[in-house]
């Protein structure tokens, strides 16, 4: 079968490629630079914990020591001091700040030892037909050529080519925010940690006065961010190092200390969604398919997101053929998330930015200003947090054993740790992203005893051959504990690593209706082959007798 060609060589076409790459399915992906990224310290992003655990286990990397894991996180008001929040040095809820090209190298380097991906340089599409077996697409360029796939994914950038080739809308609001950014090397009173100041005290007042934001980097160096007020005035570099100077000296209380300016630049904020994500055998993911970006929410973090939901279902349908039910989900899914963040920026924006009255823009505004602004810087909330996929047309229905854990159903799963078949204690998360279903046994007090000694033993031998039966290649792991789960209740993870259901006890007819309903029901092909070897009802067969 042919490959999946990945139209973008940014981290979400990157990272696509490598998913796909895990679940041997081989992958094109046509980059129309060189090859390499250009180092711009002033172009940078902040990682979730679940994005940054992600990119780590794909490239192997630990991509705290090429950026910068928050050691808390400060708002300020003027001179007070409105929230605070600190990070253990092992939390793994604190965000990581990296230079975007430090991650894209990253990426590269693991895609470059994967037999299964041809990167293809200086190829720019300008064309893509499909037909029922597949895609082609061309690019010009020195490289100029046809090529041939079984899927194309538009991970092309907020101007794609794929999505305009499809004719799909792209609607929303342009340049939501504005921010003048400087990356430079300075001593600042935060070591370590991040800082919003809004109105500080040497600015004028007025809605979104002043407004600053820094963000540590590796080598002390700082990405600095001024919100600019609406308008599209030119921001000049004597404009800049002004903002600078008087930002420096407002905070350490002195003349400007010295600093080494890195980088600048102009951040634009949109805030769009397509139409449509997929039109046959074309999707589209990352900023190809949605823009955002206010009150400190990262973009780069719902790509990456794309990219896991759609791997594992383009692997299933590669491997083992139409799965149209399940492909359809990840517009349905995704696009849900992304379009539900961005009505609640749109709600807090009239609010956060002009002064509006709180409690007649957001229910229960106890939480104040000051909470919905760390929601997006800290991915928290609805502003920030992962998404779940709670009405998801991949939730099994009506099942007898259902139970409630602390995970609601298409929500990520904690990072347990699990006993795999071969005996060995890993992190749950460490088993997603191979296209196994994962089926996880609560069995408290196996942590102490080696495997062999309860692998036969109670539930297991009837759980084991329960997963054998499943309509999907599954994991059987055991975990000691899982929050809010009681003994010997079963967990049925996705790919992914989103919660599809807890029951409580073995039960095979309802774990196999949940799997074959994470699968979107039986494939198309599955289908035709089980009409053909099921005899036809009754009353169809003597029809022709009437």
């Amino acid at each position: 079968m042919d490959p999946v060609i990945i139209v973008g060589a940014g981290p979400v076409g990157l990272t696509l490629a490598l998913l796909l790459a895990r679940q041997n399915v081989p992958a094109v992906v046509l980059d129309e630079g060189p090859g390499k990224d250009e180092p711009r310290p002033a172009r940078t992003v902040v990682l979730r914990e679940d994005t940054a655990a992600l990119l780590e286990r794909l490239t192997g990397a630990d991509l705290g020591e090429h950026g910068v894991r928050w050691a808390g996180w400060r708002s300020l008001r003027r001179k007070q001091v409105m929230s605070e929040v600190a990070f253990d040095a092992a939390d793994p809820a604190a965000p990581l700040h990296i230079a975007q090209h430090v991650l894209t190298n990253a990426l590269r380097a693991a895609l470059a030892d994967e037999p299964l991906v041809k990167v293809a340089v200086d190829s720019r599409l300008d064309a893509a037909e499909q037909e029922r077996s597949g895609v082609t697409a061309h690019t010009r360029g020195p490289r100029a050529t046809w090529w041939r796939g079984s899927y194309l994914v538009g991970c092309d950038g907020p101007r794609s080519t794929v999505r305009k080739l499809q004719d799909i809308r792209f609607p929303g609001r342009t340049a939501v925010e504005r921010h003048a950014v400087a990356t430079l090397r300075a001593e600042l009173p935060w070591e370590g940690q991040a800082l919003l100041h809004r109105t500080p005290p040497w600015r004028s007042s007025g809605p979104s006065a002043g407004e600053v934001t820094a963000r540590p980097l590796p080598d002390g160096a700082w990405r600095l961010d001024w919100l600019l007020p609406p308008g599209k005035d030119l921001v000049t570099p004597e404009t800049l190092v002004a903002r600078i100077r008087e930002t420096l000296t407002g905070w350490t209380d002195s003349t400007a200390p010295a600093y080494d300016l890195l980088d600048t630049g102009v951040h634009t904020v949109h805030h769009r969604l397509a139409r449509r994500w997929r039109a046959g055998r074309v999707f589209l993911a990352g900023d190809a398919a949605h823009l955002l970006g206010a009150f400190g929410t990262q973009g780069l973090d719902e790509g990456l997101r794309d990219a896991d939901n759609l791997a594992w279902k383009l692997a299933t349908a590669w491997h083992h053929g139409p799965h149209e039910a399940l492909l359809d989900s990840y517009q349905a899914e995704r696009r849900a998330v992304v379009a539900a963040r961005l009505r609640a920026a749109d709600q807090a924006l009239p609010v956060l930015r002009g002064g509006g009255g709180l409690r007649s823009i957001v229910p229960g505004a106890g939480r104040g200003h000051d909470a919905l602004f760390a929601d997006g810087h800290l991915g928290r909330g609805p502003l920030g947090a992962s998404g779940t996929y709670a009405g998801s047309p991949l939730a099994p229905r009506h099942l007898e054993a259902t139970i409630p854990v602390d995970t609601p159903p298409g929500a990520p799963v904690a990072d347990v740790r699990v006993t795999a078949e071969d005996g060995s204690f890993v992190q749950l998360r460490n088993r997603l992203g191979r296209g196994a279903l994962l089926v996880v046994l609560i069995a408290p007090g196996t942590g102490v005893w080696d495997r062999k000694h309860w692998v036969s033993a109670g539930v297991m031998p009837r759980l084991a051959a329960a997963v054998t039966a499943l309509p999907h290649p599954a994991e059987l792991l055991v975990a000691e504990s899982y929050p809010g789960a009681p003994a010997h209740s079963v967990l049925l993870v996705r790919p992914d690593g989103h919660l599809v259901t807890a029951l409580s006890g073995v039960r095979p007819a309802d774990l196999y209706a949940a799997a074959e309903a994470a699968l979107g029901g039986v494939a198309q092909g599955e289908r035709k082959d089980e009409e053909r070897k099921e005899p036809a009802p009754k009353e169809e067969a003597h029809s022709g007798a009437r």
